[in-house]
């Protein structure tokens, strides 16, 4: 693929201090610094970029022991960043039985009438996260249907906190048409004109006492899985992530992969933090994870805040809108009001917030819906009258519905946010369909975001699948790159609001140093420059002049870590 030159000499040379160990020429070196330069060549010293320039000045660098390759005019990058993945969780999901794709209802009630097959009757059923907005017939799977399917089994249809039951489900988890929900959490269980539940749960699918079948996995089982998927993103050239709200299991996991030298990228943590408690239990918990010892500076690993939930979701009806919803088929709404659903109540989340600031914690929260988005601004702003937060990078998480109010706080707070291109190529058609297309103008609205200065970091939200096109909400990077620079939707027949669009060398930025400081390691990496760890991917299409639609389909040829190979193309 690449020519490396290797120097066979007659006589014993002895290399020199200032000579490189890496060197990578005859190429494109977008290196995303400040004016976003151009050069030919790349040097690396002990895991650090040496010097980037023309091949003339890098080659003076090249010593006996120096790798060179010949880059053929291929482009070269930092390393990409993913600000929002769920690594343990997402590699297992196969883990008993592969799931296969779901496009449609039908597709639905034939993996249940399978699993009905072959699972042993009153055993549960669970398929979760097969999003209504990207079925065919945009809705959930009715009770009836689901009956229909599996008469002998409870099963459960979830999409996040949402769900649909049918009747040996509800029965099971005793919801009946007197059923009160008593724990103090938020949801509502619908019920139909004659008082009975309808199967649809809204935000409080814990109420569901589903059990899982299949084959466990061990403990060794979970680590090897979680390895081959931490691979399989430098595949697609990460050199990092951020895990979005990562579970005490899944950090003790990273730990002891981190003391074996096994983890093959950095990971920033989002420690997850639930807020069904008192406020004194959750601010108990901050400051716990607060002293975790992940918590001190490392350049691999590192907890760097806390995540919660402030709303429900957009694919599934319940994030906290400004406005009305609207009644709605799709999502199974049929009150003129509903507005969504806000988990934390104005006080709570102020104090909430405040532990996390003080204690040098990142905060962030799921906020999808504008009002959600609002509300963390106002806890934002309430808390930055006592206590500084921009140092703490505070931010909001997946801030698709937003406003030009919202836009110039954030600037004016120093507020980050982890935004997935995903959910605009995968569902703007539902959205449309069910808002309009006007009131969809800041729906991830990055121009609008980079022109005010607000650092915006690219993310997937992976939640299944090991695979960055199987996964429900893909990981490829350059697909994420091309929906932000062109607005395209899967079945959408126009651009969503071109006007919110990335130019390419922000769609780059949106995925290497506006990332690396949702990770607080821009001083390491995020760019191509000197002293920088060399976090580098090579590319086999130039992204900056390649047909528009060539982007999607970019390729990474290698991906290096520290300066260390990670991943080559076969």
């Amino acid at each position: 693929m690449f020519r490396v030159l290797s120097f066979l000499l007659l006589f014993p040379v002895v290399a020199r201090a200032q000579d490189a160990d890496l060197i990578l020429h005859y190429g494109k070196i977008a290196t995303v610094d400040a004016k976003f330069s151009i050069h030919e060549a790349l040097a690396v010293k002990d895991g650090r970029v040496l010097r980037v320039g023309s091949d003339t000045e890098i080659l003076k660098s090249r010593g006996p022991k120096t790798e060179v390759i010949d880059l053929g005019g291929k482009l070269v990058l930092p390393g990409l960043i993913d600000s929002h993945v769920h690594p343990g969780a997402a590699c297992m999901v196969e883990f008993d039985h592969p799931l296969p794709e779901f496009e449609s209802i039908a597709d639905v009630l034939a993996y249940i009438r399978d699993r009905a097959k072959t699972q042993p009757e009153g055993t549960w059923i669970n398929l979760r996260q097969v999003f209504i907005t990207r079925l065919k017939e945009q809705r959930y799977p009715s009770r009836a249907e689901l009956d229909a399917a599996a008469p002998k089994h409870p099963v459960v249809y979830a999409t996040g906190p949402d769900a649909m039951l049918n009747s040996l489900a509800l029965k099971a988890s005793g919801i009946d048409r007197d059923f009160k929900i008593s724990d103090g959490g938020p949801g509502r269980v619908e019920k139909d004109t004659n008082g009975e539940p309808t199967g649809m749960l809204r935000s409080c699918t814990r109420l569901v006492k589903s059990q899982p079948y299949g084959r466990e996995p061990t403990e060794s089982d979970r680590v090897e899985r979680l390895l081959e998927l931490l691979k399989d993103y430098t595949s697609v050239g990460f050199t990092g992530i951020i895990d979005r709200d990562c579970p005490a299991g899944d950090v003790a996991r990273y730990q002891r992969l981190h003391e074996a030298g096994k983890l093959p990228l950095r990971i920033a943590i989002s420690h997850s933090v639930a807020t069904g408690g008192s406020t004194e239990s959750i601010q108990a918990a901050i400051r716990k994870v607060a002293v975790h010892q992940l918590c001190k500076p490392d350049p691999r690993l590192r907890i760097v805040g806390i995540k919660t939930y402030l709303d429900g979701g957009m694919l599934t009806g319940s994030a906290y809108m400004r406005e009305p919803w609207g009644v709605s088929q799709i999502y199974s709404i049929d009150d003129p009001t509903y507005r969504g659903l806000r988990y934390i109540p104005p006080e709570k989340l102020s104090a909430i917030v405040r532990t996390a600031v003080e204690c040098g914690l990142q905060y962030t929260a799921h906020s999808v819906g504008d009002g959600a988005v609002h509300a963390l601004l106002d806890a934002y702003e309430e808390v930055s009258k006592t206590t500084p937060i921009r140092a703490t990078r505070p931010c909001i998480t997946h801030s698709n519905f937003m406003s030009r109010e919202a836009i110039a706080r954030m600037a004016e707070l120093g507020v980050v946010c982890d935004i997935q291109p995903a959910w605009l190529y995968l569902d703007a058609h539902t959205l449309v369909k069910q808002f309009g297309y006007e009131r969809l103008s800041y729906f991830q609205p990055l121009r609008s975001l980079f022109e005010a200065g607000v650092v915006a970091g690219g993310g997937s939200d992976h939640m299944q699948r090991i695979g960055s096109l199987r996964s429900n909400n893909f990981y490829n990077p350059f697909l994420a790159m091309w929906t932000t620079i062109t607005r395209k939707s899967k079945r959408y027949e126009r651009p969503l609001h071109p006007e919110q669009a990335l130019s390419r060398e922000e769609a780059i930025r949106f995925y290497t140093i506006n990332n690396a400081k949702l990770m607080f390691l821009d001083a390491e990496t995020g760019s191509l420059e000197s002293g920088k760890r060399a976090d580098v991917v090579i590319l086999d299409t130039d992204l900056l002049t390649c047909p528009e639609d060539a982007i999607r389909n970019a390729k990474c040829l290698r991906t290096y870590v520290d300066g260390k190979l990670v991943y080559e193309t076969k």
